[in-house]
C-alpha cells in the first residue's frame, strides 16, 4: 500500500461551515484515500457519522436542496430554559434520511465528541445508537438542548475540544488528517450572500424562529416581534473560544496536516449555501492535500 493511503480525519465544529467537510471527503476518495477512522465534534460528528454510516450521497443531496424556508421548519423551538431549540426534528429528519446503526458496527471507526459539563470533561462517544451520539455532539448551549445521560447534561463537544484529535492517537492508520472550522478570518474570505426565500438573512434564523413561535402563541402572550441580536453574538462568542482553543489543541497534538476553514467563510446557520460550502472544502483539499502527501 502506498505511504498515507489510510487517513485518521478528524472533522472540527463550526455550524454551516462544517458541510466543507463533505469536499474533503470528496476529494480524499476520489484519490484513493482510505478514510478508516473518523473523530468529530458538532458538525463534524454528523457528516462524519453519516459518512461512516455510508449515506454521504443521500445527505449531500438532500443538503444541497437545503432553503432558509425549510431550515426554519426544522428548527423546533421550544423557549424553554435549557435551550431555544430542542433537536429532535432535525435528528428524527436525518435518522428518517440515512437510516440508523450503532456506532459500534459502522465500517468506519467512529468517535463523536461531546462535552459533560457538570464534569467539566470530554466524553468520547464510541458506542450506541449513532444519531443520539451526533445529537448529543452538536447540543450548542442556549441553542440546542442538551441531552441528559445519568441525570447529567452532556452538549456540544466544541466547548472543550473544536478539534478532537486525541480520540485518533491508537488508530493504525497512515497519517491524520484535521480539518479546523475556526480558522481566523481572512479578508474576503466570506462566501456571498445569496437573497432566497424573500431575501431573509439566515445569520439570523434563530431568531425569525423563535419570533415565528412567538406569533402563534398570541392568545397567550402579547409581543413585538423583535430582531433577537442576542443569539447572534452569542454564537459569534462561541466562534471566537472554540478558534482560540482550537489553536491550543492543534499546537498540542499536531496531526500530520491540517486544513483551515477560516471562521468568517460563513454564519453559523448558513446550511442553505451547501453547494459554495462543499465545493470550498474540495477546493481546500485539492490544493493542500497533494504536496503533504508527495512529502510523505
Amino acid at each position: 500500500m502506498k505511504k498515507g493511503k489510510s487517513i485518521s480525519l478528524v472533522m472540527g465544529s463550526g455550524g454551516a461551515r462544517g458541510l466543507a467537510h463533505i469536499g474533503v471527503i470528496r476529494w480524499l476518495e476520489e484519490n484513493g484515500y482510505e478514510i478508516k477512522s473518523i473523530s468529530g465534534c458538532s458538525m463534524g460528528a454528523l457528516v462524519g457519522g453519516i459518512h461512516a454510516i455510508g449515506k454521504l450521497d443521500e445527505y449531500e443531496d438532500w443538503v444541497r436542496g437545503i432553503t432558509k424556508r425549510d431550515m426554519l421548519a426544522l428548527l423546533d423551538v421550544s423557549l424553554g430554559m435549557d435551550g431555544l431549540i430542542k433537536g429532535d426534528r432535525i435528528i428524527n429528519t436525518l435518522r428518517n434520511l440515512v437510516g440508523e446503526e450503532r456506532i459500534e458496527n459502522l465500517p468506519i471507526s467512529f468517535t463523536a465528541v461531546a462535552a459533560n459539563i457538570s464534569r467539566r470533561k470530554e466524553v468520547w462517544i464510541r458506542k450506541g445508537p449513532l444519531f443520539d451520539a451526533i445529537k448529543a455532539s452538536i447540543a450548542l448551549p442556549l441553542l440546542f438542548k442538551p441531552v441528559v445521560v445519568n441525570g447529567e447534561d452532556i452538549i456540544d463537544g466544541g466547548i472543550l475540544n473544536p478539534v478532537p484529535i486525541a480520540p485518533t492517537f491508537g488508530d493504525q492508520t497512515d497519517c491524520t488528517i484535521a480539518v479546523n472550522l475556526c480558522a481566523p478570518s481572512v479578508k474576503g474570505g466570506e462566501i456571498p450572500s445569496e437573497k432566497k426565500n424573500g431575501g431573509a438573512d439566515n445569520g439570523s434564523l434563530v431568531s425569525k424562529a423563535i419570533t415565528e413561535f412567538i406569533g402563534t402563541m398570541t392568545d397567550k402572550i402579547t409581543m413585538k416581534r423583535h430582531d433577537f441580536r442576542a443569539y447572534t453574538i452569542v454564537y459569534k462568542s462561541f466562534d471566537a473560544m472554540q478558534g482560540a482553543i482550537a489553536r491550543q489543541k492543534i499546537a498540542a497534538y499536531p496531526p500530520d496536516c491540517v486544513l483551515d476553514i477560516p471562521i468568517n467563510l460563513c454564519s453559523l446557520m448558513d446550511f442553505d449555501r451547501a453547494g459554495p460550502l462543499i465545493k470550498h472544502g474540495y477546493a481546500l483539499a485539492a490544493s493542500r492535500l497533494p504536496q503533504f502527501f508527495e512529502s510523505l
